[in-house]
């Protein structure tokens, strides 16, 4: 089963500073039918207006995937950390028992990305945080794993269990995944359009999947793909 949540269709809001559109409905903001699926609690869509950010503020008991699609987010924590993350990085935030941060776009352009929020296995915790480049040309025609709860290698790690993946996809091209048994999905087509199992997908469009062996990922213009797996 495959439930498509047209970009159109997602809920959101509209600031001076901040445009997000949200892909799971979180705290009445949404679109109420795009309920979470296993542990993803939030996967938005964020425009960064030049200049602008969210000041420091605190998270517990999370884990905060960010994936930079456009421009550069730059990101400052309680432990110290000062980082920009540009294009083609993702970063990982454990918030465990507490931590503060900020991040802004310091640039004089908008910065797009996409950030997701995953329940941890568990509770408390030592706060961590990381980040990793991973070069889209370097996922040309592969799903690459970018963040995991499961060890991958090469992979930022998340206390989740779930599985971030990327790839770029020349039009035409094709990508076939296979999930594990009882495992569900939820998909985001970044740039370009595809079809996943025969429902196609616009620009920015998500796909939450259950009950699905197999994916046969088809890219129908050159299109970036974003998918996280789910136990």
């Amino acid at each position: 089963m495959i439930e498509h949540r047209p970009y159109a269709a997602l809920g959101g809001m509209d600031l001076a500073w901040l445009k997000a559109r949200l892909h799971v409905c979180i705290d009445g903001i949404g679109n109420p039918a795009h309920t979470g699926i296993r542990a993803l609690r939030v996967w938005n869509d964020d425009e960064f207006a030049p200049h602008a950010g969210f000041p420091l503020h605190r998270h517990q008991d999370v884990e905060i995937l960010t994936y930079v699609r456009q421009g550069a987010i730059t990101h400052e924590d309680s432990l110290g950390n000062r980082a920009t993350v540009c294009a083609g990085d993702v970063q990982a935030m454990c918030a465990g028992s507490g931590i503060r941060h900020a991040e802004f776009n310091a640039g004089d352009t908008t910065a797009t990305l996409y950030q997701i929020w995953l329940r941890p296995r568990g509770t408390g915790g030592a706060p961590s945080w990381a980040t990793r480049r991973f070069p889209r040309h370097e996922r040309a025609g592969v799903l690459t794993v970018l963040a995991s709860g499961y060890g991958d290698p090469g992979a930022l790690a998340v206390d989740a269990d779930a599985r971030l993946l990327g790839a770029t996809l020349g039009a035409g091209q094709a990508i076939d995944y296979r999930l594990p048994p009882g495992h569900q999905a939820y998909l985001v087509t970044s740039a370009g359009r595809a079809s996943v199992n025969d429902v196609q997908l616009a620009a920015r469009d998500g796909a939450a999947i259950a009950d699905e062996t197999g994916l046969r990922i088809i890219a129908l213009d050159d299109t970036e793909i974003v998918l996280l797996e789910l136990g």
